[in-house]
């Protein structure tokens, strides 16, 4: 099953929000640190701008955190909840360059609400397509990051957060030069 484009968009916002605090330095310490990371995932809609915002979105995060690598049957848990915190009613809407796409809050509805539906929908599609080997984690043993695997033969392996691949890869590789070396000697 081919995912959406606007649950693949919605998976990549997810995998972003959930790794602002996996690599390194939490991404996400001020309301402006939410703002520049809105702003890069195009998320609409309204904005308090607030301390009680950001914590609001990183309670969030942690909770899609843990639903990122559930099994099914806490996956389907995780989402229902999240849509019924958030009083989802979904709606077919037209807006900025998006096609025609789901939005199950409205507009003016809080940030945390309108990511939480967003990322609901988009794992619910998941679920129910049975894709849940597209949601995973970074393979380099020193990484914590969460992958979205979009690729056609599910080959993905590491994060976009760093250079996780090109550091493993070089480590293979001097890894068997060393011992090509060796058994010549």
């Amino acid at each position: 099953m081919a995912l959406g484009h606007d649950t693949a968009d919605s998976l990549g916002t997810v995998a972003a929000l959930i790794n602002t605090a996996a690599t390194g330095p939490d991404a996400l310490l001020t309301p402006a640190d939410l703002d520049v990371f809105l702003a890069r995932e195009r998320f609409s809609g309204s904005r308090t701008h607030t301390a009680a915002e950001l914590r609001a979105v990183r309670h969030l995060r942690a909770g899609l955190r843990q639903l990122w690598t559930a099994d099914e049957e806490r996956l389907a848990v995780g989402v229902n909840q999240l849509l019924r915190n958030a009083r989802a009613l979904p709606q077919v809407v037209r807006h900025d360059e998006w096609g025609w796409h789901l939005h199950c809050t409205s507009p003016a509805a809080p940030l945390e609400e309108r990511l939480a539906t967003e990322a609901a929908m988009a794992l619910a599609d998941v679920l129910r397509g049975g894709e849940l080997d597209r949601l995973g984690t970074c393979a380099a043993p020193d990484c914590a990051a969460v992958i979205l695997d979009l690729t056609r033969n599910r080959s993905k392996r590491y994060c976009d957060t760093g250079n996780c691949g090109n550091r493993e890869h070089v480590r293979s590789y001097r890894s068997r030069r060393a011992a090509t070396q060796k058994a010549a000697r």
